[in-house]
């Protein structure tokens, strides 16, 4: 057994870490924005005026950074050789969006808008794997720069977490299908020309066969974004969207009719896996942070560091933090050895503990670090409110351990792993 990581996986981190250096920081420094990061960050990041829509200032150089990364050759990491990446590995994204979280907040890495100079574009992997020839066409490079892409509309007002009781329909007409409903918590709706609709084609409500995936123009007639959701962590990129009578071509099924849970199921543990990294990289950099300021600050004359009062909550958050990676590292060669599937239970368990994790993580830095830890002068009160969303949308705390329970009491089965009948 050896945990070493791959040599070409560290010399990836120091070419990261170069570039960094080299393009990135003096791009936050340039023009004043740095104001996107500082204190200033949520009100400045915000278009308060249209719905608290993301400023398009914040978006270009959110494009600009990924521009630059592309030139270097290091956004496309994850995706095939053939499409200008580098196979990229679960472990190898793992370990990526670890380090980059770990550095704090900067135009390397916003998970705000899950930005990132390294690309975690789960809407390529898709196009890839289930786009008609004519659907790849049209998208993948568009997909592959980070230049487009398309929204995902699953979620319903009336049924949250339970993708089966979808109240979205298509019905046949005309050589295609008229779709009827309501979806909310479409992010990036505000920019996406198309947004990839979940409507029951077939079956009953509760039936997980039977949902068609549809990309559905947002030009399209009968189209409407109602409102965008204004949220914890501004601004928001999540938006309700109407479907009246809405038109559309067989050519806009994506992955095939009634298999639209499945498409979305598919990369479900590959996103999540590199999220729940992200929120460790994120708790290490929050508890980092806090024993470095504890052992400056001297109140009373003695640093606080020299207190237990300081030193256990750190420590039992440290603590969790190495048993975590070391969990999220298996789990992610797992995935890479004997199929994406093959670890469903451990990557639920990966998730829904890193993501509470960060919270309290950043819970603690802030009360070690007093008023200027509660104030937005230090950036732990932001990752907490970006973080405690993914306690609810990246599959809830409940819906992940009722997935582990799941496997562990034997109501569903794991994926067999590669190579075994």
């Amino acid at each position: 057994m050896d945990f070493t990581l791959p040599h070409e996986l560290t010399c990836f981190l120091d070419e990261l870490d170069g570039f960094i250096e080299a393009e990135i920081k003096p791009l936050e420094q340039q023009d004043d924005n740095i104001r996107f990061f500082d204190h200033r960050r949520e009100y400045e990041r915000t278009n308060w005026e249209q719905g608290g829509i993301p400023a398009a200032d914040w978006e270009a150089l959110l494009a600009e950074a990924r521009r630059r990364a592309d030139l270097a050759g290091v956004y496309r990491y994850p995706f095939p050789e053939s499409y200008g990446g580098r196979n990229g590995t679960n472990l190898g994204m793992a370990v990526i969006r670890e380090h980059l979280a770990a550095k704090g907040l900067g135009l390397h890495n916003d998970l705000q808008n899950e930005h990132s100079i390294v690309g975690n574009n789960i809407g390529l992997l898709l196009m890839l794997e289930y786009g008609s020839e004519a659907q790849k066409a049209q998208w993948i490079d568009n997909l592959a720069t980070g230049n487009s892409g398309f929204a995902f509309a699953i979620t319903e007002p009336n049924h949250g977490s339970d993708a089966t009781h979808m109240e979205t329909t298509a019905i046949p007409r005309d050589g295609g299908f008229v779709i009827n409903g309501v979806k909310t918590w479409n992010t990036g709706i505000h920019v996406a020309e198309y947004d990839m609709v979940m409507a029951r084609t077939a079956g009953k409500a509760g039936d997980a066969a039977g949902i068609t995936a549809f990309l559905v123009p947002m030009s399209a007639p009968g189209v409407r974004i109602e409102e965008m959701l204004w949220t914890f962590n501004m601004p928001t990129d999540h938006g309700t969207v109407s479907f009246n009578d809405v038109w559309v071509s067989e050519d806009a099924i994506f992955g095939g009719e009634g298999r639209g849970l499945q498409v979305i199921q598919h990369f479900f543990n590959e996103n999540r896996i590199r999220q729940a990294a992200s929120s460790l990289g994120a708790a290490q950099y929050c508890v980092s942070e806090a024993i470095q300021y504890a052992r400056i600050r001297k109140p009373f004359g003695k640093p606080l560091a020299t207190h237990q009062g300081i030193q256990f909550p750190l420590v039992e958050l440290q603590t969790q933090i190495e048993m975590l990676r070391a969990l999220i590292h298996k789990t992610a060669w797992i995935m890479d050895t004997q199929g994406a599937f093959a670890a469903s239970d451990k990557v639920s368990m990966c998730n829904f503990w890193a993501n509470r994790l960060c919270c309290d993580a950043a819970d603690r830095a802030m009360q070690v670090h007093g008023g200027l830890g509660y104030s937005r002068h230090k950036p732990f009160e932001h990752i907490y409110r970006h973080h405690r969303r993914y306690r609810i949308t990246e599959g809830s705390e409940e819906i992940q351990m009722r997935r582990i329970a799941g496997y562990l009491f034997g109501f569903m089965q794991q994926q067999a792993p590669k190579g075994v009948a």
